[in-house]
């Protein structure tokens, strides 16, 4: 099931989010961010246990993903893909943009975005601490 953050969720996914940055928690309050109008996080839930999230910014016609993170022992399963679906299929009224940054290493990411029509953009140097990445994007008419 795929539902909104709530105050309950916030131990289990910032739990989570340490696999995508150490620092997850410095970075980001979650308790801030549910009441943010333009920041969002979905949720993956099974068995009452949070699998999986999708961090992004919605403002006017763009999305900017943030962060999307499956726990490991449930990789390669399509889980991030139905995440991306949701948030297009329910976020989609006006949209226009979706963007997003991803470690150049990171092929199995690159891989599921350009499967939603995402392209490489432009390179970032340095962006994730020392190493580079791609700004995608993907446009719709």
């Amino acid at each position: 099931m795929i539902r909104k953050l709530i105050l309950d969720d916030i131990e289990q996914v910032n739990n989570l989010g340490k696999e995508l940055y150490t620092n997850f928690t410095d970075l980001f309050n979650l308790k801030n961010i549910i009441s943010d109008k333009y920041t969002h996080v979905l949720v993956l839930e099974n068995d009452n246990k949070i699998i999986g999230f999708l961090m992004f910014t919605k403002v006017y016609e763009t999305i900017d993903i943030i962060a999307i993170v499956v726990a490991k022992e449930y990789r390669n399963h399509k889980y991030a893909s139905t995440m991306i679906d949701y948030m297009i299929s329910e976020y989609n009224n006006d949209l226009k943009m979706i963007t997003l940054e991803v470690n150049v290493d990171n092929t199995p990411a690159i891989k599921l975005y350009e499967k939603f029509g995402f392209e490489i953009v432009n390179t970032r140097k340095k962006y994730f601490n020392d190493k580079d990445s791609y700004l995608m994007a993907v446009v719709y008419k």
